[in-house]
């Protein structure tokens, strides 16, 4: 039974997993955007160093641009910064606040999360912590310049911005471990009448195992940047270390901390941290690939043991970011085996993904265009990450644009291609429109080109041993001269990419108004049950509660009189 509601109880303060996925969802493509422009002022001063910044460099100021030339100071800004808000201000909460919330109530044939109220408070903390990290660049000394993993001691010491920094990810954290708990309830407690484990979509399957990941992984991280608050304004000792000399003086602390410490707490988030990124990718590419393929995903249950046994082991790898920490070989050879072993699990999803293609009927739309984009750029991300897995070939490319490039390959054409087709798959359902079929073409094509013309070139520039991490693009170096045209090569890329964002952001907003209507509440002819409710949803989701007689992909069974098969319509089984 509906009831009556405010417009600020319905659209601002919602306990509807529907609103306030769509709350996550525009403010994380905000905080995409604004991280974006971070990395966009970057690519200047990368490729042009000591000229001044066109357009916005006269408004950035003389503690930061004097004369509209980046100071390093403001290049580690940036860069922290870039790193903080495209991870945990957009990716994620895209991936798992956004579709989490959109779809998985819906495909298990839920009427809403099982908190909802605590799911509204998860956004709510969100939002706080993200206006907290873009508050810190008004401050003196600006935002945080530590890098994103914010090493000690440099953190322990740096500007004030590091300490809004700290309380940004507290916040961050806090609606993280919220939605975790809310995610895992919703999953177990509120699925449909037939909906057993085995029959949920891959999708939801993914979220399950990444909110595993968020409630396990985070709070080492949390607890960490508490005693790093501690260091900062309390006078402890927890990561300063003892003989340690800033500007030749020696510091007044206790001393007695460990640096490692740190290193450990993070990457113990660090590595889980890159699953939270790339299982609701994966789930969302599942999803849009059985629907365009017209049959059913090949290895289901492999895929789900699959992303079963990836999430356990995703907590024993951390190390490898670690090898120059002068650990050893014994504990090296531990984490180089179940790092390669990691890699296992992934490249079963993407063989089961690939072989499910053959003999399909398979339908090249927008959201399919995004999905099969994914394959080739996760792989090569995957890769090239082999070698950063291994100690003996870590130790020459850490810390060099190699390791940007097989990062971002993973994360940027990977999951953010991933998020795309999402995005162009369930808009209809939403919105009651598709997106512009014109403008899609004119957003994929550039930015897939675009994507390898920035982060191909950073494997061979860091092949050549050029540094990550400095302001004048390493052009102090006399072994990165053979490789320095390759900045303004990129850069000239960045910029491109950018603009090939714009159709992108004028249909998603246009289309809303004025988009091709949808012909029905299934318009792409899927099974699972997100497509068997309205358009969009009500409150409550369903008019009647929905029962599961089928899997999630039941497409062109023998016998059947349509191609597919939704999951509550009874049918040849």
């Amino acid at each position: 039974m509906g009831h009556s509601q405010s417009f600020w109880t319905k659209y601002v303060f919602s306990t509807d997993h529907k609103t306030i996925g769509i709350q996550y969802g525009v403010t994380s493509l905000f905080f995409l955007l604004f991280g974006f422009v971070l990395m966009m002022i970057m690519r200047w001063q990368l490729a042009y160093p000591e000229q001044p910044i066109p357009w916005i460099g006269q408004w950035l100021g003389d503690a930061r641009a004097p004369g509209g030339v980046m100071l390093p100071e403001f290049y580690n800004e940036l860069g922290a910064m870039h790193g903080t808000i495209m991870v945990f201000l957009g990716v994620v909460p895209l991936g798992v606040g956004c579709f989490g919330n959109l779809i998985v109530p819906l495909q298990i044939g839920a009427p809403d999360m099982c908190f909802p109220k605590l799911n509204m408070a998860s956004y709510w903390v969100f939002l706080l912590g993200g206006l907290v990290m873009l508050f810190s660049f008004f401050l003196p000394g600006g935002a945080a310049n530590s890098g994103w993993t914010a090493y000690p001691p440099l953190a322990n010491i740096a500007t004030i911005g590091q300490t809004v920094w700290i309380l940004g990810m507290v916040f961050l954290i806090t609606s993280s471990l919220l939605g975790g708990i809310n995610f895992i309830a919703t999953i177990f407690q509120l699925r449909a009448p037939g909906l057993t484990f085995m029959r949920l979509p891959f999708f939801v399957w993914g979220q399950l195992v990444t909110a595993f990941l968020l409630l396990l992984a985070f709070p080492p991280l949390e607890a960490a940047g508490i005693l790093q608050l501690m260091d900062r304004v309390a006078g402890t000792s927890f990561f300063m270390p003892s003989g340690l000399l800033i500007s030749g003086e020696v510091p007044d602390v206790s001393g007695g901390g460990s640096v490692l410490l740190w290193q450990h707490l993070f990457w113990f988030l660090g590595h889980p941290e890159v699953y939270v990124i790339l299982l609701p990718a994966i789930g969302i590419v599942t999803e849009v690939f059985a629907n365009n393929i017209r049959k059913p995903i090949w290895g289901y249950k492999l895929m789900v043991y699959s992303i079963l046994f990836l999430g356990f082991i995703s907590f024993v790898v951390w190390a490898h970011h670690m090898y120059l920490t002068g650990m050893g070989t014994a504990i090296s050879a531990f984490f180089q085996a179940t790092t390669m072993i990691i890699s296992i699990p992934s490249v079963i999803v993407l063989t089961c993904l690939m072989i499910s293609m053959w003999g399909g009927s398979i339908r090249f739309n927008m959201p399919m265009l995004f999905a099969l984009a994914f394959i080739p750029m996760f792989g090569i991300g995957g890769l090239t990450g082999l070698p950063l897995g291994l100690a003996a070939t870590d130790i020459y490319l850490h810390d060099t644009y190699y390791v940007i490039g097989h990062f971002h390959y993973v994360v940027a054409p990977g999951v953010i291609f991933a998020l795309f087709a999402g995005i162009y798959y369930w808009y209809p359902k939403f919105t009651g429109r598709y997106m512009n079929e014109f403008l899609g073409h004119l957003h994929f094509w550039p930015s897939l080109i675009c994507m390898n013309i920035v982060f191909m070139p950073m494997m061979i520039q860091g092949l050549a041993g050029m540094s990550r991490r400095m302001y004048d693009g390493g052009a102090i170096y006399s072994h990165n001269q053979g490789v320095l045209d390759w900045n303004i090569f990129i850069s000239m890329g960045a910029w491109t990419l950018a603009l090939a964002q714009i159709p992108f952001i004028i249909s998603f907003f246009m289309s809303a108004f004025t988009g091709k209507k949808v012909e029905s509440d299934n318009p792409w002819q899927a099974t699972t049950l997100e497509w068997q409710t309205p358009t969009p949803p009500g409150h409550g989701n369903f008019e009647t509660i929905p029962t599961v007689y089928h899997g999630p992909y039941e497409y062109s069974v023998p016998g059947a009189s349509k191609d597919f098969t939704p999951q509550n319509e009874e049918g040849v089984k």
